[in-house]
């Protein structure tokens, strides 16, 4: 700031110098005097150059060490998000936010805020110069002001609500981009080319429509203003020349406030054209901001530990659940008054046709949502009540859906704990029946992720259930977690992890029956309500739903 500001003061001493050549020519000085003030003028322009070279070297460094740290920010806010809000808002939005909103206010903080900073203040010197050479002239200057200040507030009103809209549709067609190309083959399989290009379509006529608001705005907002510039410059030379002959002005004097409003086009265009960048930089930086300002996960207030509960060792680890009800959507119950006792150590199995609520009862247990109605407590406390961190530490989800990051498969491991060693992580591959891992080129340090060794559909999702053995959590919900693996793969798996997970709580959403049949209690989950519960043995004597799920299964 203080070298652009001793920039623009020396700025200021050109047009005064050539109204002082002016004034010294028309009183008869020589050429000396005039080559004395055009060498004052050279010096000027250089340490002008000089100042506003390391001017703009200082600001962009400023402003690159603060987008560095606004991504850091971000991305650890990101990373703190409840999954629910994740999951809510969606691939396109979060990566819109952290590329092109980023990218905008990166713009913003080091190119534009300068910018309208200096420019204001430049403009303030340069007319405050003028009101010094004469009050007259400096009120005259200001004949443009009205007009500007009209149009700019007219724009100033309609543009911040144009500009969000406009990055909310630019988040919807990314969306819709993404999702499309994910799910390639899910389109062409079932022939879905023609929907998907019609939702694509008008994702972006929306984006289309709401570019052309803001272009709209631009249209009337820039012509006007422009067409203020030269309403000062001639209103100065007029009354400059009425009260020439009066010697109220000198020539020179005129002469020096024309060449300052000729030079204060050029910040106040600047600073106009800015303000256009400076309204998409705040729409971006409050959708970034707007990450932080997401509201906690939805806590309870802290309920006493019933009679006699235990806070720690494993009887402290039982999952209660009382009267549990949710909805996706209010006013449509997904589960209806839940009640289900989880003991430690045991091994539960929920069963049910699809869309029955198994995946929804296994968010509830892991707290990744909280119920409408009722309590889900592990130890005597809601689960949704204990810090993320200790909760991602005592409960693990694995659902059917799995991700490979781009990184070596120890980076992948390392994930689920931080400190392990390799022959930790060698032998949670083992556990779980990952012997692929073997006949991989670099071993642990094999590059994985797009442009890297694919890992198939089976393989990923082996390289979750390796990561839940390395977590190492007392509680485990998997929802479905080898659906992905073929019938004798899954079953090798089911075994390996069976010998693995012995003494820890196992909640287990299944499909395949046959890991119904290995566990200790099976809960029949059936239009959001638990409609059988017990042993195999003795649900299928009992002749109802899973025994007839159970002769299907076999034929």
């Amino acid at each position: 700031m203080a070298l652009h500001s001793a920039a623009a003061v020396a700025g200021l001493a050109t047009p005064w110098l050539l109204g002082r050549i002016v004034d010294e020519v028309a009183a008869g000085a020589g050429a000396g005097t005039v080559d004395r003030l055009a060498l004052l003028i050279a010096g000027c322009v250089l340490v002008q150059g000089l100042l506003t070279r390391y001017a703009q070297y200082a600001g962009h460094r400023f402003g690159e060490r603060a987008v560095a740290r606004l991504r850091e920010r971000f991305v650890r806010q990101v990373l703190q998000l409840p999954v629910s809000v994740v999951e809510h808002a969606g691939t396109g939005d979060l990566a819109t936010r952290s590329s092109v909103d980023v990218g905008t206010v990166g713009t913003t903080v080091r190119d534009v805020l300068p910018v309208i900073v200096l420019a204001t203040a430049e403009l303030t010197l340069l007319f405050g110069a003028i009101f010094l050479l004469h009050p007259l002239l400096g009120a005259v200057a200001l004949v443009g002001l009205p007009s500007i200040l009209a149009a700019t507030r007219w724009y100033l009103r309609r543009a911040s609500a144009a500009y969000l809209a406009e990055g909310a549709a630019t988040a919807e067609l990314t969306d819709a981009l993404t999702t499309t190309a994910e799910g390639a083959r899910t389109v062409e399989a079932l022939d879905l080319r023609d929907e998907r290009i019609r939702y694509g379509t008008e994702r972006i006529g929306r984006m289309w429509a709401t570019r052309r608001a803001t272009l709209a705005l631009r249209s009337v907002f820039f012509p006007g203003i422009e067409g203020s510039y030269a309403l000062p410059i001639a209103a100065v030379l007029l009354v400059g020349g009425l009260f020439l002959s009066s010697g109220r002005f000198t020539l020179g004097e005129v002469v020096a406030a024309a060449l300052y409003l000729q030079r204060a086009i050029e910040p106040l265009d600047r600073l106009l054209q800015w303000v256009e960048q400076a309204q998409r930089g705040i729409a971006s930086f409050a959708r970034v901001l707007g990450v932080g300002q997401v509201p906690p996960e939805p806590r309870r207030p802290a309920e006493p530990a019933p009679a006699g509960s235990e806070r720690d060792g494993q009887a402290g680890e039982r999952i209660v659940v009382r009267g549990a009800r949710f909805a996706y959507a209010e006013g449509h119950d997904v589960l209806h008054g839940i009640d289900l006792d989880v003991n430690p150590g045991e091994r539960l199995a929920v069963v049910g046709p699809s869309g029955a609520g198994k995946s929804t009862l296994a968010r509830l247990l892991a707290g990744i949502d909280a119920p409408r109605e009722g309590v889900v407590n592990v130890g005597g406390r809601p689960v949704v009540q204990l810090d993320p961190a200790e909760r991602r530490r005592r409960i693990a989800l694995v659902t059917q859906e799995h991700h490979v990051f781009v990184g070596s498969l120890r980076d992948n491991l390392a994930f689920a704990a931080p400190h392990a060693t390799d022959d930790q992580m060698r032998s949670a591959l083992a556990a779980v029946g990952a012997d692929w891992y073997t006949g991989l080129p670099e071993g642990l340090d094999t590059r994985l992720g797009d442009g890297a060794h694919e890992l198939s559909a089976a393989d990923a999702q082996q390289l979750a259930l390796a990561r839940l053995v390395l977590a190492d959590p007392h509680t485990l919900i998997l929802d479905e977690a080898t659906a992905a693996l073929d019938p004798t793969t899954a079953r090798r798996t089911e075994r390996a992890l069976a010998a693995v997970l012995t003494g820890r709580t196992v909640v287990a959403i299944a499909h395949r029956l046959n890991t119904a049949h290995d566990a200790d209690r099976i809960a029949v989950l059936d239009d959001g309500r638990v409609t059988e519960l017990g042993s195999h043995d003795d649900l299928v004597r009992a002749g109802g739903t899973y025994a007839a799920l159970w002769r299907s299964w076999h034929g």
